[in-house]
């Protein structure tokens, strides 16, 4: 449970545990897919000898969950190679977290979900060289073209625009997933889901504000992003306070632009734009954070923190 929970820094069992059920009402193979990726990743580290303290808190558990659940929605769920490709990913994704840890802590920075970032980029783009592995008929490769469709949103546009937005941390789209996952925020406590609240909020402001299609808001794909920017720059990363949430706030409008800009990047070859966002905005705002003793409460500029999470 506690690996679902750490897909938005939470280490406690109860947000795991509404995380969990939220997959389910989405659909037993994704909840399947979600628990038994984080089971194989976390068994991985422990084999490996990851020290116990990160495998106890969730730490190794978080990223295999989102690559099984990349691998479930993007390749289907129901044939035998996806579930195959799962269980493998979900090993390759706890190597590339060691690495990333590795790399990232020399500089004061967290690995986040650039481990899933880099396994579910991968496989996607590679999946249509492979029969035995790609189902869909044709690639996923496209050229970009201008945004087209109404940008006007109603009252119940925006309602389901703002649960989506957190149902597609999970890649789920349907309002009562992203509901289930707002409970476990608030399981949390609700400073943080107030912080989630804001984030997504300031998501679905920023992509109305510059004309973003109405349905492309929708469904929840302009606002994931931002939640975890927010929380992880307001109470994880860097303490919680009016200094660090107004810059958790511009990290999250911040995210919101860069999604397309991922997405137009990744078309041509078939990819996903996936938590790239969160990640890239997230590590480049933590690194100018060591230079503003205001965020980071302290006299004089610092480090950065490590992969070290608390909520």
């Amino acid at each position: 449970m506690r690996g679902h929970g750490q897909v938005t820094f939470l280490p406690g069992m109860a947000a795991g545990a509404f995380f969990c059920a939220a997959l389910f009402a989405a659909g037993w193979e994704y909840g399947l897919y979600g628990l038994a990726g984080t089971a194989v990743g976390t068994a991985t580290a422990q084999l490996l000898g990851v020290d116990r303290g990160r495998v106890s808190a969730g730490l190794e558990g978080f990223n295999a969950c989102l690559t099984a659940l990349s691998f479930a929605v993007f390749l289907g769920p129901g044939h035998l190679s996806t579930a195959l490709l799962a269980v493998v990913g979900c090993a390759v994704v706890t190597v590339v977290t060691a690495a990333a840890v590795r790399l990232l802590s020399a500089r004061g920075l967290p690995a986040l979900t650039l481990p899933f970032c880099l396994i579910a980029t991968v496989t996607t783009i590679a999946a249509p060289g492979f029969r035995r592995i790609w189902h869909h008929g044709d690639g996923l490769a496209a050229l970009t073209a201008p945004a087209t469709g109404p940008t006007a949103l109603h009252p119940a546009d925006l309602a389901h625009a703002f649960f989506a937005g957190f149902g597609q941390i999970f890649f789920m789209p349907q309002w009562y997933v992203g509901a289930l996952l707002l409970l476990g925020l608030l399981a949390a406590g609700p400073r943080t889901a107030a912080v989630a609240c804001l984030g997504n909020t300031v998501a679905i402001a920023t992509a109305w504000a510059l004309g973003a299609p109405a349905a492309q808001i929708t469904d929840g794909t302009m606002g994931y992003n931002a939640v975890l920017v927010a929380l992880a720059l307001c109470g994880v990363f860097l303490p919680a306070r009016a200094a660090t949430l107004a810059y958790a706030l511009l990290g999250a409008a911040t995210a919101t632009v860069l999604g397309p800009a991922v997405a137009a990047l990744f078309a041509p070859s078939g990819g996903h734009a996936f938590t790239w966002p969160f990640v890239l905005t997230t590590l480049v705002f933590l690194a100018g954070a060591n230079s503003f003793p205001r965020l980071t409460g302290s006299g004089r500029s610092q480090p950065g923190r490590g992969d070290t999470v608390t909520s």
